[in-house]
């Protein structure tokens, strides 16, 4: 048989040409209606082993056919019937309409046929896997559809030709498919049965068979799968090969050799199906008989088969594979995975159940990657945790389970597929986050400025309530945590909290309730956490609402946290862990007042003196109403009064507690001339007099730029705000305590005794100061009698000491008022006692410190002697 597609079907140019062949002049019933005269020459015009030239085949048809009409006429007159000589009219008709379809037009019906061809698959379905490939049910519906033929002539002809003909019948034939680009590898041989078709026009023919399929080269299958996975496939061309009988009706036609070239590229070339995963559970699962556990994994994919292909696929085996730290490095095997029996439907949905187990994790898997400070399984984890996908690879297991056949075994463990997987969002997932036992760090002014203790650091108790992923069906215990937070508040960035390092943590799950994920209550105690201001007017906002609020203030924390874990599979650590929760703060004062802080000052000392200045040291008591406290290294504010600075204290390494706080060491000084000038002289004069005549009068207090040496952008922060409390009392030991009674006002006059006789008076006075001594320069004071009514003067200018404690004056003159209405009470209370008032300007000196104060005294009690 011939390669060239153009040489007749019935073409019996292979027999050699018999000299002694002649065409008969004469044609007679016996005659055969498809004879071939061996030295008929080929449709060509060439002449077979260069014989002269013959009549071809149709001329000599149709010469046979007149000779035929003109012995029919002479058999006429010789009595021949006319039945005879229709059937050979008709024959020969028939004979011609033959040889001109198969022998002047074969290229015009090749070409008819693979115009007009229509082969639509209705079906594939695998009906058994064999020991060397796979026996397939192929079903399809066969037409010869002329109208896709576009040339009218190719058309007419064609549908001439396959009218008379009607039907192909193709013997068993074997057809071979190869990629010639791949070194013309035979990837596979179909064994096809006979096949009747109807080639007629418009005429449909079901196709049903079974078909044997014999897997070819592994290797060059092997090959060909990995470069369609890794994008490096755009356009495959393959051959099919393949030697068909052939014969319409009881015509043989012979055996063809169809040799047919594909090209697919594009979205002609198959892509791997998407797929939704539809289940998901992780639990620990027994891998041992010795009661060790593993990880257990029940995966179930959905995804659409969208060809019209029936299958079934025998349970595989698969190892999970995860990639390495770089593109050259091997992978590194996770887990082994074990896939149910898989049902394949034509067109329709195909479920996936997948049963996975990982016995430990690799070392491979937890080392650090070179030049880097992850892990493979840290960049897998990060990904996932993070919402993205992440790649796992799949590669056939080398062991084939059960009755699986080698050759599949030999295909899938051949070739590694890249599957993505899915990440999972971890936002919201904590539920309450709360920080309680807060503890509050200054800035340490002796501390490395880079160092943590240059900034505010965070002590407290972090209570955390995660919700888990429904697919977490396993024992987790959380020993440790880490993370770089983020506060935030009313979204805007306060500054960043700092937990670098690793704080113990412990963690108990919670089981859920019907319908609800399940939970996991995570407990730290963080100590020491810097917080790194990053904006000094959120800051700002912050500090006014805890120090003037009257609600609570929720900050905003955001972090990535690093997790360590225990698990049935070791120790791990998860890092980068999104995480958010809202911090409530309480506020230190419901609205603008700081009454309820109650400070007192006691065992005031005076450390040095100066013209305009105090040097003191005293010990102070409040009362913290907040649950936070704090440490504070070192602190200096200036003191204010009337908006005016008129000295400053400093604080050094003070814990505040809860409640009562007791014996704070305060150091200050009194310098209104230095700090505020004249006016600020001024103002600190009336303040003393006021204090001392025992006036409600407060304190300002205001941080500054240099309140914390390493942090001056916190101390201009809390600058913006200004502390305003009542002024402390000054505890006055001594024989007569404090007699200020439930007012809790300063009473340095705790008695008077007035000398009649003499015209003198005597005052029991009471020092605040435990350890100087205070000297009165002057006095010019008046007694009154219920406010108003004068009893006398005393003006005196002789300097006189008052010592710590309680001590006596001397014996002050007094200038009576005789005409008044006081000086008749005085007279009247002799041998008794009277309630005075008082009111002067005493000048007062403590070591080179000196001030002339105007003092207002009522209720003194006052003793009257002759």
């Amino acid at each position: 048989m011939s390669d060239n597609p153009s040489v007749p079907l019935l073409s019996d140019g292979d027999r050699p040409v018999s000299k002694h062949s002649h065409h008969s002049d004469e044609s007679h019933e016996h005659t055969p209606l498809l004879s071939r005269s061996s030295d008929t020459p080929r449709y060509d015009g060439s002449d077979d082993q260069g014989e002269e030239h013959l009549p071809s085949p149709a001329t000599a048809s149709l010469r046979s056919l007149q000779q035929s009409g003109h012995v029919s006429s002479e058999s006429n007159k010789s009595g021949r019937r006319w039945p005879t000589t229709v059937a050979v009219s008709v024959l020969g008709t028939l004979v011609v309409a033959i040889i001109i379809g198969a022998f002047f037009a074969p290229a015009v019906v090749e070409e008819y046929a693979k115009e007009a061809l229509v082969i639509e698959p209705t079906k594939l379905s695998i009906a058994s896997i064999t020991t060397d490939g796979v026996s397939a049910r192929v079903q399809a519906n066969f037409r010869m559809d002329a109208s896709k033929v576009k040339n009218k002539h190719i058309r007419n002809i064609g549908r001439f030709g396959t009218w008379i003909a009607r039907e192909v019948e193709s013997r068993s034939s074997a057809v071979s498919v190869y990629l010639p680009e791949y070194g013309n590898i035979l990837i596979g041989t179909a064994t096809v049965p006979p096949v009747v078709v109807d080639i007629r026009n418009g005429h449909t023919t079901a196709i049903d068979f079974i078909s044997d399929l014999v897997a070819g080269d592994i290797e060059g299958i092997r090959q060909v799968a990995n470069d369609w996975l890794e994008g490096r496939l755009d356009t495959i061309r393959v051959i099919g090969k393949a030697d068909v009988g052939l014969k319409s009706g009881l015509i043989p036609l012979g055996t063809q050799s169809i040799s047919e070239s594909l090209v697919f590229e594009g979205d002609d070339l198959p892509a791997i199906p998407k797929y939704n995963i539809t289940k998901l559970n992780f639990q620990e699962v027994p891998v041992s008989p010795d009661g060790h556990k593993g990880m257990g994994a029940n995966v179930s994919l959905s995804l659409i088969n969208s060809y019209p292909v029936e299958f079934t696929i025998p349970s595989l085996e698969f190892d999970i594979l995860i990639p390495g730290c770089g593109v050259d490095d091997s992978y590194i095997q996770l887990a082994k995975a074990t896939t149910a029996t898989i049902a394949v439907k034509p067109k329709a949905e195909v479920e996936v159940d997948v049963q996975g187990v990982i016995r430990k994790l690799p070392e491979a898997l937890k080392r650090t990657c070179p030049k880097s400070q992850s892990s493979p399984l840290d960049l897998l984890l990060g990904k996932y945790i993070h919402g993205e996908d992440t790649t796992v690879f799949i590669r056939g297991s080398s062991s084939p389970k059960g009755d699986t056949p080698r050759w599949i075994t030999e295909i899938i463990s051949s070739v590694t597929v890249p599957v993505p997987f899915p990440g999972h969002t971890f936002d919201n997932v904590i539920k309450n986050f709360s920080l309680t036992d807060t503890h509050f760090s200054l800035p340490d002014p002796l501390a490395d400025p880079d160092s943590d203790d240059a900034n505010p650091q965070i002590s407290g108790q972090i209570v955390v309530i995660a919700s888990l992923p429904k697919e977490m069906n396993f024992n987790i215990n959380v020993t440790q945590v880490m993370a770089n937070a983020t506060v935030k508040y009313n979204d805007k960035q306060l500054g960043i909290l700092d937990l670098q390092k690793w704080q113990k943590a412990q963690s108990e799950r919670i089981e859920p309730g019907k319908g609800e994920n399940g939970t996991i209550k995570i407990q730290s105690r963080i100590k020491n956490a810097p917080l790194r201001i990053t904006d000094d007017e959120v800051f700002s906002d912050v500090i006014q609402e805890i120090l003037f609020g009257d609600s609570t203030i929720l900050l905003q924390v955001e972090a990535l946290v690093d997790v360590d874990v225990s698990t049935v599979l070791g120790r791990l650590v998860i890092k980068a862990m999104p995480a958010d929760g809202i911090v409530p703060i309480k506020p230190i004062s419901t609205g603008t007042s700081f009454g309820n802080l109650k400070p007192k000052v006691g065992e005031l000392r005076v450390l040095s003196t100066g013209k305009t200045s105090l040097d003191l040291e005293a010990r102070v008591n409040f009362t913290n109403p907040t649950a936070y406290t704090a440490q504070v290294p070192y602190v200096n504010i200036h003191i204010l009064n009337n908006g005016s600075i008129i000295g400053d204290a400093t604080a050094r390494n003070v814990t505040v507690g809860r409640g009562n706080n007791t014996n704070i060491l305060v150091q200050a000084t009194w310098d209104p001339t230095k700090f505020g000038g004249k006016e600020g002289q001024k103002i600190g004069r009336e303040l003393l007099s006021q204090y001392i005549s025992g006036f409600n009068t407060t304190l300002t207090f205001q941080a500054h730029a240099n309140s914390f040496p390493l942090q001056p952008r916190l101390g201009k922060a809390l600058s913006k705000f200004l502390i305003e409390i009542p002024t402390p009392r000054l505890s006055t030991p001594g024989a007569g305590g404090d007699k200020g009674g439930s007012n809790d006002k300063p009473h340095f006059i705790d008695d008077a005794v007035f000398h009649l006789f003499s015209s003198t008076a005597e005052f029991t006075l009471v020092s605040p100061l435990q350890y100087s001594t205070i000297y009165i320069e002057n006095i010019n004071a008046t007694a009154f009698y219920n406010h108003t009514e004068p009893i006398g003067k005393i003006n005196y200018d002789l300097p006189f000491k008052v010592p710590p404690g309680t001590s006596k004056s001397p014996r002050l003159p007094v200038d009576w008022s005789l005409d008044s209405v006081g000086y008749d009470k005085i007279r009247e209370a002799l041998g008794g006692s009277l309630k005075l008032d008082a009111m002067g300007v005493v000048k007062v000196r403590l070591g080179q410190w000196s001030e002339s104060v105007w003092y207002v005294g009522s209720g003194i009690g006052a003793t009257v002697k002759l």
